[in-house]
């Protein structure tokens, strides 16, 4: 770690819809407190929540680890859960495999991925069925 990166970590824990979206809150305070553009906040919590939901719903929590330099926020959310079947589906707005309990809760409409894509400017997605999903969030700060 260089003296212009900052690194943070949260933990996310599977199921517990009642923390769900705690590490994307505490980072949009983070960069607010960085003078970070409100624009820019946006656009990495936006795709951070969507995918801290999914981590929450379908994986077994995990971990995500932020590096902040003055060029680039990058966002890492690994998890041990079951991996994406069909990562092409998944990408597709509305496909979800959320049960009928995390849709009556208000989640699992299948926007979290394209979401993630949307506002990012750039995401990497790593799944390997039966050893979890990894996925990479890239936000530029302009100059």
């Amino acid at each position: 770690m260089d003296n212009n990166t900052l690194n943070i970590r949260y933990e996310v824990v599977a199921k517990d819809f009642s923390r769900a979206g705690e590490a994307s809150s505490a980072l949009k305070k983070v960069l607010r407190k960085l003078n970070i553009s409100p624009d820019i906040i946006r656009k990495v919590s936006i795709p951070m929540y969507e995918a801290e939901i999914n981590m929450v719903i379908h994986a077994n929590g995990g971990y995500i680890d932020v590096d902040i330099t003055p060029e680039t926020i990058h966002v890492v959310l690994t998890d041990n859960g079951p991996g994406i079947a069909d990562l092409e589906l998944a990408m597709q707005e509305g496909y979800s495999t959320a049960t009928d309990n995390v849709r009556e809760l208000g989640f699992g409409a299948g926007m979290g991925l394209p979401n993630i894509k949307k506002y990012s400017d750039d995401m990497k997605i790593t799944t390997q069925l039966g050893k979890g999903t990894t996925v990479e969030i890239f936000v530029n700060i302009p100059a």
